[in-house]
């Protein structure tokens, strides 16, 4: 039987992993000697990775083993391991390494709990250039930054033709994918891309309205679920279901610029 977890500890430990990732970062930062390059189907060209990756997630690992030891780990760069316990962490140390590589601050640290369910019950969306650390759980979202806690809750916005959208690189979508983004864009009142998974921290923080992605992994994914959520937003498939670890997501503001979405997105979805 699975013991019960106490999400406000599982919520502080969250913490503390962003803040190990951002040790390990911190010094790569506008810094890299190197960039290497891996192996991505879904992510076509070049992929990079760099030491502040790896480091970052063997630093969250090496605290899941001291702190957590039945719950097991999906990251990025190494390999899954078991859960004991039916709970597990999902690491993505930097999603958005393009933006990093380049120095801009867009990129960030991804942390997620899910039960053993597979459903993420906790998420952390971690921008440490900024200061800002958003975190979603059932019921609720904050952003934390050296002012202090603050709940956040998305927009609302009812009309995806007063809506800002974004994607991370529509030129990765398929020919199919990518006209249902343009019809998307052609519809919104603003658009902004590169954003990576900050895009959804700021959904929740109630500035960006629809973000629409896919090729996603679970380590993409996890985290980002809770946080717009908690926030009282809404994160579907393309076909309007509950959403896979992967794959296509779209998280929007409200039901009604979800549904308007959804008449593109579906005639696009796996």
């Amino acid at each position: 039987m699975t013991a019960q977890r106490n999400l406000d500890a599982d919520l502080d430990f969250a913490a503390q992993l962003a803040d190990a990732a951002w040790a390990a970062i911190r010094s790569h930062f506008r810094a890299l000697t190197q960039v290497d390059g891996k192996t991505n189907a879904s992510k076509p060209g070049f992929d990079p990775v760099t030491e502040a990756d790896r480091a970052a997630e063997l630093a969250m690992r090496a605290l899941v083993a001291a702190h957590r030891p039945g719950d097991g780990v999906t990251g990025e760069e190494f390999p899954e391991t078991a859960s004991d316990s039916g709970y597990r962490w999902y690491f993505d140390p930097i999603d958005g390494t393009r933006a990093f590589v380049a120095g801009l601050p867009v990129w960030t640290t991804l942390i997620a709990l899910a039960g053993p369910d597979g459903v993420p019950l906790i998420g952390v969306i971690d921008q440490p250039v900024l200061g800002e650390r958003y975190l979603g759980w059932p019921g609720g979202a904050r952003l934390d930054t050296a002012a202090g806690r603050q709940p956040i809750r998305s927009s609302g916005c009812a009309d995806l033709r007063l809506a800002t959208i974004a994607t991370t690189d529509p030129f990765i979508f398929s020919p199919p994918e990518q006209g249902a983004w343009n019809h998307l864009r052609s519809a919104a009142r603003i658009t902004r891309y590169g954003l990576d998974a900050y895009a959804y921290a700021r959904l929740a923080g109630g500035t960006i309205d629809l973000v629409a992605e896919s090729g996603l992994k679970s380590w993409d994914v996890a985290a980002l679920i809770p946080v717009v959520r908690g926030a009282g937003g809404l994160a579907t498939d393309w076909r309007g279901n509950p959403p896979a670890l992967g794959g296509q997501i779209v998280c929007s503001s409200s039901e009604a610029v979800l549904e308007q979405a959804l008449l593109a997105l579906r005639r696009a979805a796996d």
